[in-house]
């Protein structure tokens, strides 16, 4: 398995469990969004909220912006979930996008971030690594604190497993419909299926 085709089906699943995630914060009633919560952050907005201006702040650079602190100037930009479901998803495209276009060359590739006490520079590969690890972490505090409200988390445990298909289907279908789209056979690209054996 080649680092980029890795990378790119981290990318595809980050994107999948974005939208499960969002979706079903789109169902909450605007208060329970609001409600103060448990976490690094007072709410689900802001926990929502934070992982999207992060992932501004990385994409960008990634895409080798200057967006840099900029992305932080205000820390909640979407006040709704249906602005925050556009947004997200929007990043998402963009950092699919990207990592579609990786090569050996591109992951060892600096990457400048701009900091307040200075720039630093770091490889792609492991930008894209900590990019994904930061989602996971943060997605997994709103997940909980979903848990407490009227609307039941969605389940984000998940990869890609051919068993799983069954369970995606619709998802794949809908993110087609937002330019995410992928369908089932491309996920995996010309990996092959491991023998029943």
């Amino acid at each position: 398995m080649e680092p980029e085709s890795y990378l790119l089906a981290q990318a595809r699943n980050n994107a999948w469990a974005n939208y499960r995630l969002l979706r079903a914060c789109a169902s909450l009633p605007q208060p329970e969004l609001e409600a103060p919560r448990t976490g690094f952050f007072p709410s689900l907005l802001a926990t929502l909220n934070h992982i999207l201006v992060v992932d501004w702040y990385y994409v960008d650079a990634l895409e080798g912006g200057t967006l840099g602190l900029a992305a932080f100037i205000d820390e909640v930009p979407c006040k709704t979930a249906s602005d925050l479901c556009r947004e997200q998803e929007s990043v998402d495209r963009r950092l699919i996008r990207l990592c579609e276009g990786l090569d050996e060359v591109a992951l060892g590739a600096t990457v400048r971030l701009i900091r307040r006490d200075g720039d630093r520079f770091e490889r792609c590969d492991r930008v894209l690594l900590h990019l994904f690890e930061h989602q996971i972490h943060h997605r997994g505090q709103a997940h909980a604190m979903l848990s407490g409200t009227s609307v039941a988390p969605p389940q984000l445990d998940e990869f890609f497993l051919d068993q799983d298909a069954g369970t995606r289907c619709g998802d794949l279908e809908a993110l087609g419909g937002t330019a995410l789209g992928w369908s089932e056979a491309e996920l995996w690209g010309g990996w092959s299926k491991p023998d029943a054996g």
